[in-house]
């Protein structure tokens, strides 16, 4: 097993308030809206139409199994990346999709800056909690985890590279450290290796930009 060094840059928590049902942070220069929250404008007919077709039984069910799968996936990363992982606390399904990972962290994690960070951009107007932020491949790095049913294709998932932007923007608001690289890492049922996508944290500002307007006139929000 790997050990892994830390510069552990902390930054104050944050209270979150839920505020017509979308999860908002209480930062320092305002209440902001969490980014998965803004993000979630995007798929929310996609999934409404799913829930129509499964029936709302089924698709909590597969939510919920989804969502649990996710966080103690998201939680093994965590602690193998603060050496402190236990893998007997897990599901062998879970297991088995964070080995996938765990080599992506061997070959190519070096100094780690910070872990479930809160943050937030009064410029954007948003916040959140960035999975991880470290040097990827000897480069500092928005890195985040993914877990998925299937592989995924890149124009599927702009969303996340719009939220690792937002991650980056918020990091260098935060701490005057520029972060321009982001690393989206996703474990799939049943594969081998893990998907990982690279992309500039520039290329995906304007249309994050345009999700946040697109978020606020949804739900009647003022832009400032």
């Amino acid at each position: 097993m790997r050990i892994f060094e830390h510069k552990s840059i902390r930054l104050d928590e944050l209270d979150t308030q839920t505020i017509g049902g979308k999860r908002h942070y209480v930062t320092p220069e305002g209440t902001f809206p969490s980014i998965t929250s803004v993000l979630s404008v995007l798929s929310r007919d996609s999934i409404a139409k799913w829930r129509a077709r499964v029936g709302e039984k089924e698709a909590n069910r597969i939510s919920t199994q989804a969502a649990r799968r996710g966080t103690n996936v998201h939680k093994m990363c965590e602690d193998y990346l603060n050496n402190e992982l236990d893998l007997n606390k897990f599901l062998p399904h879970e297991k088995a999709m964070f080995k996938t990972i765990q080599k992506e962290l061997d070959d190519n994690i070096g100094l780690i800056y910070a872990q479930e960070l809160p943050l937030y951009s009064s410029y954007l107007g948003i916040a959140g909690r960035v999975d991880l932020i470290a040097e990827y491949g000897g480069r500092l790095s928005i890195i985040d985890f993914k877990t998925s049913s299937k592989l995924k294709q890149k124009h599927y998932i702009h969303s996340y590279f719009q939220q690792g932007a937002a991650y980056a923007v918020m990091f260098e608001e935060r701490t005057g450290i520029p972060v321009d690289k982001i690393v989206i890492v996703i474990t799939v049922e049943n594969e081998d290796t893990a998907q990982v996508f690279v992309e500039k944290r520039d290329n995906w500002i304007s249309e994050l930009q345009q999700t946040i307007k697109l978020f606020k006139d949804t739900y009647g929000i003022p832009s400032t």
